[in-house]
């Protein structure tokens, strides 16, 4: 087996695990941001939807913001953990950790499709059929 010490020299190998740390927690924290700004935005546009007096699609439309941005931060949160847990200092143990980590991240990510599209993803050919009929096309 091939491993990095037969490849790189003890100095090389230090720089690289501190350059994949470093990237690993930066994405964690544009993920994060990403998070933050989303409700931010979210909402800020919410707001003014109610202004203009439209309580009920206010509503329906800052769960959906919302919804989209945790999506994408929840993407990068796990792009970082696969850098962190498998690249930095890969084991059987730390896989199965990223294994858990990631099937949660995706049952959060489909259940929030769910609820911003308001329908199941295999359905969504009938939602857009039924779209195009009601806006006569």
């Amino acid at each position: 087996m091939i491993t990095s010490e037969f490849i790189f020299t003890g100095d090389v190998q230090g720089v690289i695990l501190h350059g994949l740390h470093w990237t690993a927690s930066t994405i964690e924290l544009l993920g994060v941001m990403v998070i933050v700004c989303g409700v931010v935005a979210a909402t800020v546009w919410s707001l003014k939807e109610i202004q203009h007096g439209a309580l009920t699609d206010a509503f329906r439309s800052y769960r959906a913001n919302l919804g989209r941005g945790i999506l994408l931060g929840l993407e990068f949160l796990i792009a970082a953990d696969i850098i962190g847990m498998v690249a930095i200092v890969p084991s059987f143990d730390r896989l199965g950790i990223l294994a858990l980590i990631i099937v949660i991240r995706t049952f959060l990510s489909f259940s929030l499709q769910i609820e911003i599209e308001g329908r199941w993803p295999w359905r969504r050919h009938d939602g857009e059929a039924s779209d195009a009929a009601r806006s006569g096309l």
